[in-house]
């Protein structure tokens, strides 16, 4: 029977965070079981800085992005040594099991530790949505909000100038935060490691836009590393009737408060990895898929193949 669990938030902050860590402890405490918060991830595991929690730790902070427990990045952790130090850091709080809140590397390490014996359960933590197992990720929702609010007033400054806005937003290896943006918004073309990048296509292409079809503006949305944003609005400023003009939107996509929608899915995966601790189940991760709440062993879920969003590139192509 769980008796104590410890709570903690790994890798890049994503809004909805502590609605997760909200609704774990309060369920959590609901059922008579112990919460322990640990500051700054797997860091502030190995070097034991873990606080026992109460409800009203948790209170106010539904609305704010962030996360309350701060977080770090520890690549060491992948070492057995390293993992053993947190075990025993756990063991001396009489800690019985683990909600991780994080992307796929925190996934990872909550099964390292499940193996070794402390029931652990993953929460989709990223505003990325890159981790398998689930149609969306705590905190996705809420960046993609940011997105289309910068996003529409360029619109209206690019309109003005007879500019071609290209837009990076963040994504590390996944094109959804991209690719949503630009539905959303009714961009001209959209770059992602999925479509892959071709130069003399995208000047093309603007070139059509702004000497056939006489378009005043034009909207590209690139996700991060795929290609050099600063250098292609110089390329469309030189070969196209466009002014190019670059913006990153950079590390403003992590901040904010979070949307209702991430505030409810964050409080919904939250309550499924209490119940999931005190059944006796870990190694497992939360996802929502239909709008399901689910969960899947971790290692499935890493092994599984990425979801696919050809209909919405589809549907994309339609409507440019």
């Amino acid at each position: 029977m769980v008796k104590k669990i410890g709570v903690l938030t790994s890798g890049g902050d994503a809004p909805g965070m502590n609605a997760a860590i909200r609704s774990v402890t309060r369920v959590a405490l609901m059922n008579g079981v112990s919460v322990f918060g640990i500051r700054d991830g797997y860091k502030g595991l190995l070097e034991g800085n873990i606080t026992q929690m109460e409800r009203t730790d948790v209170s106010d902070i539904l609305d704010r992005g962030g996360t309350k427990l701060g977080s770090a990045r520890l690549p060491e952790f992948k070492e057995s040594e390293i993992q053993d130090k947190c075990i025993a850091n756990l063991e001396k709080h009489g800690i019985d099991a683990l909600v991780v809140i994080g992307g796929d590397g925190s996934y990872r390490g909550a099964a390292a530790l499940t193996e070794k014996g402390i029931n652990c359960i993953g929460l989709p933590g990223t505003i990325d949505n890159d981790i398998p197992g689930t149609d969306f990720t705590i905190g996705f929702d809420t960046a993609l909000r940011t997105c289309v609010e910068n996003v529409d007033k360029l619109r209206d400054t690019s309109n003005s100038h007879h500019r071609a806005s290209i837009v990076e937003v963040m994504g590390h290896h996944c094109g959804d935060l991209a690719l949503y943006t630009a539905l959303c918004c009714g961009a001209e073309m959209v770059i992602t490691p999925e479509t892959g990048y071709d130069e003399e296509e995208v000047l093309q292409r603007l070139e059509y836009l702004g000497d056939a079809v006489k378009k005043s503006h034009a909207i590209i949305i690139v996700t991060e590393n795929v290609c050099d944003v600063d250098a292609l609005a110089t390329k469309v400023s030189n070969h196209t009737s466009f002014s190019g003009r670059a913006t990153v939107l950079g590390h403003i996509q992590r901040g904010g408060s979070p949307t209702p929608i991430d505030r409810m899915l964050a409080s919904r995966m939250g309550e499924k990895a209490v119940d999931l601790l005190m059944e006796g189940v870990g190694g497992h991760c939360v996802g929502i898929v239909d709008n399901e709440i689910i969960s899947m062993p971790i290692q499935d879920a890493l092994n599984s193949t990425a979801r696919s969003r050809k209909k919405l590139y589809r549907l994309f192509d339609r409507l440019v």
